[in-house]
């Protein structure tokens, strides 16, 4: 049986010659990252016809360089935010119980209990947590999936982060928050059911001259154009937005992560979680992750200028990172112990002057004077909502004939009511296989056509060569950076980027 959402070169290019010169679809959406392609899943489930447009890759931009978490709003309901603090517990609750529990799981967060943390600040912590439970309960999310907060003694707090500083130690606070086992794979997901559903998800295909009916749509490979009308075209370009429409004000805010081989920190189990000296309700967490690395993050920095493709982390950020981490360590990180460094831009809406960390992140949806709808701002945790929102207007600013919005209860691909033509389940299929594909898993294995299809594709490293073909034959990766740096992430560390470029090169070869 035919997978109707893989995604690959050959469905590019029928989709691409199916749509034409002169054709005519309800809705075009330009941008391919998280917000791009829920609207193209939103409106495609609706039953409306779909393209989406991608300069690049999907997860490109912002969307590959968050923290990997699902916030549950806490931050939010700190300073008084109540509506994006509970929208973001309903949507983490959605997530992690119906549309992607085998992307989204419960992560620890550990707050040790040092000399240096005032009772106030403790008091504070503790208020949060609680808080937090309370939102989980109102967003409906059992404990069985998030656990309930509470407080541990310092041995429990050395066995979840082993290299957490002992002098002192009086504890640690534990709170669980979602987190997904990788950002551009939820992208990657979200395209397929979006194209499992009709939509038309084309990746470097660029848009320019966009207006509310019309766009032309140029292929970055070929350099062929072609105009297609539409009876509604969104702007879901993040960053970029303003390049669409002009007369959109962003204020850009920088957000760097650091990343460390695990052992650097022990193997933690728990996201060790660091208040920032004289910040309130601000924190920076060491997050164990995928392929045995932990992240360190994240700065909120103010980002003006031009908009790079690939933003840098700077010299100042990173000292910023090592200081505040090394706040809370027995055993002192330097620079030399960093593997890889990775920055993202936050599309913030322009509000004026003050901190970008005290800047609104609620979206908003504007209207150029030539009809195209942006949708501007937000976080990752609201795509979904932020999408029901701008095809809501859509729909009714362009009397578009849809269906009710689905997406709150419709499983991407890989979820368990959605395992996508699942074809038996090998034996002794590899954890880390299972951890980013989830009921897709067996597919992976079973399409496999390569030789070696469970061997590694280096040493050392948990991606086996069935994924990289998979990546080129359902999740739509054209490039050897597609597949290093978006289906998996073993390019943020440069050597291992470096052992594995010839076999992403060998899959793509296969395909051409």
């Amino acid at each position: 049986m035919t997978d109707t959402s893989a995604l690959n070169a050959a469905r590019r290019a029928a989709d691409l010659a199916a749509l034409g010169d002169g054709a005519t679809v309800d809705v075009v959406v330009i941008g391919g990252g998280i917000t791009g392609t829920g609207i193209a899943l939103d409106a495609a489930s609706r039953g409306l016809s779909v393209v989406l447009v991608e300069k690049h890759d999907l997860a490109f931009g912002t969307s590959r360089w968050s923290s990997k978490l699902v916030h549950g709003g806490l931050r939010y309901l700190a300073t008084g935010n109540v509506g994006i603090a509970r929208r973001s517990a309903v949507e983490r609750g959605i997530l992690m119980t119906r549309t992607a529990p085998h992307l989204v799981t419960a992560m620890p967060q550990l707050v040790p209990l040092l000399p240096s943390m005032s009772r106030g600040s403790r008091a504070l912590v503790r208020f949060g947590f609680a808080a937090g439970d309370g939102l989980r309960r109102l967003a409906g999310t059992p404990a069985t999936t998030l656990p309930r907060s509470r407080r541990i003694d310092a041995a429990r707090a050395v066995e979840l982060a082993p290299t957490v500083r002992r002098a002192g130690l009086d504890g640690a606070l534990l709170a669980y928050d979602g987190q997904l086992i990788d950002d551009a794979r939820l992208v990657v997901a979200v395209a397929r059911t979006a194209a499992k559903h009709g939509a038309r998800i084309l990746t470097r295909v660029a848009a320019s001259a966009a207006t509310g009916t019309s766009v032309r749509l140029t292929d970055q490979l070929t350099g062929a154009a072609l105009d297609v009308s539409a009876r509604a075209v969104i702007n879901a370009s993040g960053v970029w937005a303003g390049e669409v429409d002009r007369s959109i004000r962003l204020r850009p805010s920088r957000g760097t992560h650091l990343v460390f081989d695990a052992a650097a920190f022990g193997n933690p189990t728990a996201a060790l979680t660091i208040p920032i000296p004289g910040e309130l309700n601000r924190f920076v967490f060491a997050m164990p992750e995928q392929l045995g690395r932990v992240y360190l993050g994240l700065t909120d920095e103010d980002a003006p200028g031009p908009i790079p493709d690939v933003p840098e982390p700077t010299a100042a950020e990173v000292a910023f990172l090592l200081d505040t981490v090394n706040t809370a360590l027995d055993v002192a990180l330097g620079p030399d112990d960093v593997v890889g460094a990775y920055a993202g831009l936050r599309p913030l809406v322009d509000t004026g002057a003050g901190r970008t960390a005290d800047v609104s992140r609620e979206h908003a949806i504007v209207e150029s004077a030539d009809g195209v709808l942006s949708v501007i701002g937000g976080k990752l945790t609201e795509y979904r909502f932020m999408a029901e929102d701008v095809v809501n207007r859509a729909v009714a600013r362009r009397r578009l004939a849809a269906g009710p919005c689905r997406t709150r209860h419709l499983p991407l691909v890989g979820a368990p009511a959605n395992p996508v033509s699942a074809t038996g389940t090998p034996a002794n299929l590899p954890p880390a296989l299972v951890a980013r594909y989830g009921a897709e898993a067996p597919n992976v294995v079973a399409h496999a056509t390569c030789s070696r299809p469970t061997a590694r594709v280096a040493d050392g490293i948990d991606v086996i060569r069935a994924e990289f073909e998979y990546a080129t034959t359902h999740e739509g990766a054209l490039t050897a950076d597609d597949i290093l740096d978006r289906r998996t992430r073993i390019g943020l560390v440069s050597d291992d980027r470096a052992s594995v470029i010839d076999v992403a090169n060998e899959f793509l070869a296969a395909t051409r």
